[in-house]
């Protein structure tokens, strides 16, 4: 379970499982660098991500479809892939032209080559901005 996405938790992703299994995911975790020690406080941040934050996340994904109805009605865009989440993921016909476009407008996103574009909707991204980003795209 990761707490990070979209929850404003700074990081964290929690093993959960049968005892048989987690004896062998626990020892994976420390080979791969998972043994950190005095690891309370980021435990509390997840916990309290869970406690205060969880509920928003039905609020991300909202707006994540809205952005993908936006997307999708833009002759720039060529494809949208659905969106189960907080991540909507795209394909513009002219990627510089676009990127360049959102650049000029302070959205953030993350180029994943070959015209495939990613926004994620997040605990920090508000109803204001959501408004400020659906009239940026409409004016493209």
């Amino acid at each position: 379970v990761c707490l990070s996405k979209g929850m404003g938790a700074p990081m964290g992703t929690v093993l959960i499982g049968k005892n048989e299994i987690m004896k062998n995911a626990i020892r994976v975790r420390k080979v791969l660098g998972g043994g950190m020690r005095q690891v309370g406080f980021m435990a509390a941040a997840g916990l309290h991500a869970l406690d205060h934050h969880f509920p928003l996340l039905k609020e991300d994904h909202n707006r994540a479809k809205q952005l993908a109805i936006a997307l999708s009605e833009m002759s720039a865009v060529t494809k949208v892939e659905p969106v189960e989440t907080n991540i909507v993921i795209f394909n513009v016909n002219n990627e510089d032209a676009f990127t360049k476009y959102l650049d000029k407008h302070q959205i953030i996103y993350s180029d994943m080559g070959h015209g495939k574009l990613r926004l994620v909707t997040h605990y920090d991204y508000t109803a204001k901005m959501h408004e400020q980003m659906l009239a940026v795209l409409r004016k493209f």
